[in-house]
Formats: structure tokens, C-alpha cells, sequence
């Protein structure tokens, strides 16, 4: 499949865009390193820590609004991301690794921002996650155990936002980083091999 000058140009779109993704996270993961040191992560403590870290702590609405925004904007240019990988008619067998490590983080963000709904123990994030055990315990033969482990068995409690969040911080926001990462190098191994291919396409057309 012969490249054009419009693939080109997305190609080097999904590129920078991986490179937003990567700030996006870092941002996203340091500012939560940062609201960690005042978390608590209990039911009810929850949402009276995040209210003084927003107006106690110094520059800890900053820090708080910062990762919220860096965490819904990092699933939008992710699935921008994916778009423009698809547009740019990025098939070959040589994108895979860069195909794979997008879709899988893309589906890892959103487990990021599921993971924090409870978090802030608020009224909406409360109802929205029983709904979501609701729908997690109809799936077949796996549903109740599911909810059990995020639960920790049970109603919603203190000890289901330290399973949230010991998920949240520990589990999926390393795995974010590392695929952040890996995406990137991958796109940019294809960018140098784009480049080295147009030399060659430019001779054999003389």
C-alpha cells in the first residue's frame, strides 16, 4: 500500500499526539503521587480530605484540578489517537506493537477514570459505581466474584475504596506509564523507518 502525502502527515499527527499522551500521564500519575500524601482512603474520609486538600492545602486545588483535567483529556486524544493511527492506513504487520500498546492503553485510561469514580466518595460517584457493580454482577459466571473483590465483599464500604484505590495507584497507573511509553517508542521506530523508505521510493521511481 503505497504511502501519501496525507498518511505522512497523519503519521507524524499520531506521533506528537503519543507525545501528549506520555506528558498527559506523567502529569496525570505525579499529581496523584502528590494528592496521595493527604488522601485518606476511607469511606467518608475520602471526600473530607479532598475538600482540604482544595482549600487547605497549598496549591492543592491546583494539583487536584490538574490531574481531573489530565485524566479526561489523556482518553480524548488517545481515541483521537486511534482515529488518525486508522486513517493514516497504519496496517503493516511492523505497526502492530504500536497498534496493540494504543488500543490496550486507551482501555487503560478508561479504567483509570472508572477506577476513581468512587474515590471521591461523593453522591454521584457512589450511585454511579453501585450501578456498575450492578451491571459487573450480571455477567456470567464471573460477576459475583468480580464485585466481591472490588467490594471486598458485601456492601460499598471502606474497604472497597482501598481496593479502588490500591488498583487505581498501584496497578493501573504503572501500567499506563509503561504503555505510554512503549507506544511512543514504537511510533517513533515507524517514523524513522518512514523516512528511511522515501529515499529508497524516490530512486526506484527514476
Amino acid at each position: 500500500m503505497q504511502s501519501t502525502e496525507f498518511d505522512r502527515i497523519l503519521r507524524r499527527l499520531t506521533t506528537v499526539l503519543s507525545v501528549v499522551i506520555l506528558t498527559l500521564s506523567l502529569i496525570y500519575v505525579s499529581t496523584g503521587v502528590l494528592l496521595s500524601f493527604y488522601y485518606e482512603p476511607t469511606a467518608g474520609g475520602a471526600y473530607h480530605s479532598l475538600r482540604m486538600i482544595d482549600t487547605e492545602v497549598t496549591y492543592g486545588w491546583l494539583f487536584h484540578r490538574a490531574h481531573d483535567i489530565a485524566g479526561n483529556a489523556v482518553i480524548a486524544i488517545a481515541l483521537i489517537q486511534i482515529v488518525a493511527m486508522f486513517l493514516s492506513r497504519q496496517f503493516r504487520k511492523s505497526w502492530l506493537i504500536a497498534w496493540v500498546s494504543g488500543i490496550l492503553f486507551t482501555l487503560n485510561a478508561i479504567a483509570l477514570d472508572w477506577t476513581a469514580m468512587i474515590l471521591s466518595w461523593d453522591q454521584e460517584g457512589y450511585w454511579r459505581f453501585n450501578i456498575e457493580l450492578g451491571n459487573i454482577e450480571a455477567i456470567p459466571l464471573i460477576g459475583s466474584q468480580l464485585r466481591d473483590i472490588l467490594t471486598g465483599g458485601g456492601a460499598i464500604s471502606s474497604v472497597t475504596v482501598q481496593h479502588m484505590y490500591s488498583i487505581h495507584n498501584y496497578l493501573i497507573s504503572i501500567a499506563a506509564i509503561l504503555l505510554a511509553v512503549v507506544h511512543l517508542s514504537a511510533l517513533l521506530w515507524q517514523e524513522k523507518e518512514m523516512y528511511q523508505e522515501a529515499p529508497k521510493k524516490v530512486l526506484s521511481a527514476e
